[in-house]
């Protein structure tokens, strides 16, 4: 896919369907199955070389989504349409390059420079139509859950946009209020859960209860971790995993950084991450890969696994350069907020049994 982003992909996979089972007569559609799920799952500042089935050697450990890659399609050419998070969102729900439209950064972000920044319209407007307005009208039911960041107020948020249900989507970019990753949350969108609770588990199994409860009619899900973006904060018990792993592998005290432009916050000292051993990163990452298991898990539990496509893909390129640098993009280039490799190439990955090979990869 060197000219297309893997969101327009993404979209022409779940229109194509829909339109084919749309044209077929009553007699045939009566011999057909019933028409296929969809589950998309987006993970936050997510780097190509942070999971296992793009990168063998990362200090990550991704079994779930290194297994979702074994029993389905691995594209090692997906890029994001945007390197920054709201513009890429943009094109998820729409299939429109975000240029296209204005959505040219972060809603609503401004970069600091010397010249006139690019024209930002800072929210998705009611006038576009999202995919999941499309797949709506042919009878599924929509779900989504997760980081929203396309409108400011409530007004362009997914309830408006053609979700039936809205878990934690509102307009912050990040998990800020409350206790932030771990209950309370601060979220209008997301009731608060019991001491202790970590955010992406509370998604997943959101997700997973949607699944449960739609089994027995087409259903469109599009889980929208906020993980593994800023605060970094992870289960205290994973924390203290990779800190002892990172220390048995040597890793303590080898050069963690090289010289490189910031990207945000502009005023930080110029640094770019060249190792993988950040321990709180790692276990975020580890704590996402596990909730995208509760959800691989419960299609299997509710029996629609085989009727369901699942893609997981991320908005933007990892951290090297900005908001701490947790992890490194290495050989890639730069990281989230530059255009080179590092901040638009990303996993993609897609299981559509019956259509995808286990174990394809598309170059």
């Amino acid at each position: 896919m060197p000219l297309r982003s893997r969101c327009t992909l993404m979209l022409m996979l779940i229109v194509s369907v829909v339109l084919t089972d749309i044209k077929l007569s009553a007699a045939e559609t009566a011999k057909q199955k019933k028409p296929l799920n969809f589950v998309f799952i987006l993970v936050d500042d997510l780097g190509y070389m942070d999971v296992g089935c793009n990168n063998p050697q990362t200090f990550y450990e991704t079994p779930h989504i290194n297994q979702l890659a074994k029993t389905g399609m691995r594209f090692t050419n997906g890029y994001a349409a945007n390197p920054v998070c709201s513009p890429t969102r943009y094109s998820i729900m729409t299939g429109k390059y975000p240029t296209r439209v204005d959505a040219t950064n972060f809603f609503s972000g401004k970069r600091a420079g010397k010249f006139l920044p690019a024209p930002l319209n800072d929210q998705m407007p009611l006038s576009e139509i999202t995919i999941a307005e499309a797949l709506k009208e042919h009878g599924y039911s929509t779900f989504f859950a997760g980081k929203w960041h396309l409108g400011p107020t409530e007004e362009y948020w997914p309830e408006k946009q053609g979700f039936d249900i809205n878990r934690g989507g509102w307009h912050r970019g990040g998990p800020y209020g409350g206790g932030k990753y771990f209950t309370p949350y601060g979220n209008p969108r997301l009731e608060d859960g019991p001491q202790g609770e970590h955010l992406p588990d509370r998604l997943a199994s959101e997700t997973a209860q949607f699944i449960d409860a739609h089994r027995d009619e087409p259903f469109f899900a599009y889980l929208a971790f906020y993980s593994v973006h800023t605060p970094l904060m992870g289960p205290g018990p994973l924390v203290t995993k990779y800190k002892e792993k990172a220390k048995r592998l040597g890793l303590n005290g080898q050069q963690e950084f090289a010289d490189e432009e910031q990207v945000f916050p502009v005023d930080e000292k110029r640094r770019v991450r060249i190792l993988q051993n950040h321990a709180v990163y790692a276990a975020m990452v580890e704590s996402m890969d596990k909730a995208v298991g509760k959800v691989l898990r419960q299609l299997e539990e509710s029996g629609v696994a085989e009727n369901t496509v699942v893609m997981l893909t991320a908005d933007n390129g990892g951290l090297s350069t900005s908001e701490g640098s947790p992890t490194s993009n290495l050989p890639l280039r730069g990281g989230k907020g530059w255009l080179y490799e590092g901040g638009i190439r990303e996993v993609f990955l897609i299981r559509w049994p019956g259509e995808t090979a286990p174990g394809s990869v598309s170059d």
